[in-house]
Order: C-alpha cells, then sequence, then structure tokens
C-alpha cells in the first residue's frame, strides 16, 4: 500500500481538500497543471515550495482516488 505522507486535510485551510504538505496547493491544482500539459520543471519553477515527490504523490493519490470498484447489480426477487 502506497502511504501519502505528504497529502494533508485541514478544514481550516482549502475547505479541508487534499493539499500539498500543509501548503495551500491542492492535489487537484497540481493534477489540473500537469493534465494541461505543464513540465514538471515548469510548475517547481513557479511553485517553488513544491518538491517533485509532492508532484508524484499528488498523482498517486489521484490515481488511488479514481480506482475504480465494480459492483454488479443483483437481480431483484419479484414478491
Amino acid at each position: 500500500m502506497f502511504t501519502f505522507d505528504r497529502i494533508t486535510f485541514d478544514l481550516n485551510q482549502m475547505g479541508g481538500r487534499a493539499c500539498i504538505r500543509g501548503l495551500r496547493i491542492t492535489v487537484a491544482l497540481v493534477v489540473n497543471l500537469i493534465a494541461n500539459g505543464m513540465s514538471v520543471t515548469e510548475i517547481l519553477k513557479d511553485y517553488p515550495d513544491l518538491e517533485e515527490e509532492d508532484l508524484r504523490q499528488a498523482l498517486h493519490y489521484a490515481a488511488w482516488l479514481a480506482e475504480e470498484s465494480i459492483h454488479p447489480a443483483e437481480p431483484l426477487l419479484s414478491a
């Protein structure tokens, strides 16, 4: 199991959303930057408080959240 030791939650910060190491930088922001084509180098330049491992862990966390579980519907028995 992967440990998310860089992902933090605080109800008093960013509405309790997943953040990076207590910073006001959300996992969602990091994932969106990468999804929109920003390189790791560009992100680290624009957000100097971040480290490369922060970006990697944000992606791992997003992938973990997106993990799908299939629950086949049971046929209902008629009365």
